[in-house]
């Protein structure tokens, strides 16, 4: 100390400190205020802006303060010194976490709007994270006068040895940023792997995709297993799809009735039920000659993938319904079996078969004498 305290430094450090205390207060108040403000408005940037807000304004009016109090106090320089490098130091820490947050959450915003679901890609948020802290870190350990250059030498070299280590993590993250990179799949898309899996892609971490299938279950797959497996998208390059349903009529129906009938089924399902496309130009495709009925394929419009089965489900309900009104058949499969006797119709003259089954009997017979 330069010179010994006395009552007048204690009290202006004391004011001094308050007066930050009580801003950090007003201040946090002010962010309260803003923040029911920015949730009406429809850009969601805001939010997360003000938000974040709340958190470094009044720490950074407290740290003011405690500033102000330590120049009011009789500090040596380097004392001094020392307390404006770890007021700073804490500053730039906290200031880091807040655009962490700030530019996590846009990017997260951004994510959503241009998939147009309320999942976001999180390696994308991961990786910006990521970015933004060690860069925070790096500056603050500057502002210490801790020298970063031999810090990033040593991360360096040891970077090389992790990455020789996490070759199978490293590719996962890699291919999860290709993938998104590429737009073959995007959160919320629904797609389905050669190998069988299928569902909604919730979420492309650094590591694994997440999807859930239609049973509500979650199925984890790597990203690198995605990226080199062949897969079909349902959702790419719209979500709306066509679906075929396969029906059959007997020999004797009018044709030209059976196709008029079906289509106006496919128009009042196309309207009526959830998921339908009422725009959708209903098709009928006779195809086949079959053993006992005319095979065809009636083509429908779904919005999305796992509304065929709805679509499914109340098309055959009415078309049934509706041929029956019609007196239109839907033939089963029937096989006709004739049977012939011998010349004479003999009791005794029996087919090939019977007669190896009766000498089967016989030496089953002999074995148990």
């Amino acid at each position: 100390m330069t010179r010994d305290l006395v009552l007048h430094d204690w009290m202006v450090a004391g004011i001094a400190l308050a007066s930050g205390c009580v801003a950090a207060l007003a201040l946090r108040a002010l962010m309260k205020w803003l923040g029911k403000h920015a949730s009406r408005t429809k850009w969601s940037g805001d939010d997360i802006i003000v938000d974040a807000l709340r958190t470094i304004v009044p720490w950074a009016a407290v740290i003011a303060g405690a500033a102000v109090a330590a120049s009011a106090l009789p500090l040596t320089a380097r004392i001094g010194g020392l307390v404006d490098q770890s007021l700073t130091a804490v500053l730039i820490v906290i200031a880091t976490f807040t655009a962490a947050r700030v530019v996590a959450g846009l990017v997260q915003s951004v994510a959503a709007s241009r998939t147009g679901v309320a999942a976001s890609a999180s390696i994308f948020v991961n990786i910006t994270r990521i970015v933004v802290l060690s860069m925070g870190v790096l500056v603050a350990l500057e502002t210490l006068g801790v020298s970063i250059a031999p810090l990033v030498t040593a991360l360096g070299v040891g970077g090389l040895a992790v990455a020789l280590a996490l070759q199978d993590t490293l590719a996962n993250l890699f291919a999860g940023v290709h993938i998104l990179a590429s737009k073959t799949v995007q959160p919320g898309d629904y797609i389905r792997l050669t190998s069988g899996e299928e569902g909604y892609v919730v979420d492309i971490n650094w590591r694994n995709s997440v999807v859930r299938n239609l049973s509500n279950n979650l199925v984890i797959i790597p990203n690198g297993r995605l990226a080199r497996t062949n897969m079909t998208n349902y959702s790419q390059p719209e979500q709306k799809l066509s679906i075929l349903v396969q029906v059959g009529v007997g020999y004797d129906s009018d044709l030209e009735h059976v196709e008029r009938v079906t289509l106006d089924v496919v128009d009042s399902v196309m309207a009526d039920i959830s998921g339908g496309v009422p725009d959708h130009e209903a098709a009928v495709r006779f195809h086949t000659f079959a053993d006992s009925r005319i095979n065809f394929t009636v083509i429908l419009g779904v919005g999305e993938f796992s509304d065929q089965y709805r679509i499914k489900h109340e098309f055959i309900k009415r078309l049934h319904q509706r041929y029956r009104t019609e007196g239109i058949s839907i033939p089963a499969p029937t096989r006709t079996v004739s049977l012939q006797q011998d010349g004479a119709g003999a009791p005794s003259s029996l087919p090939p078969v019977a007669h190896q089954w009766e000498a089967s009997s016989e030496v089953l017979a002999d074995r148990r004498r």
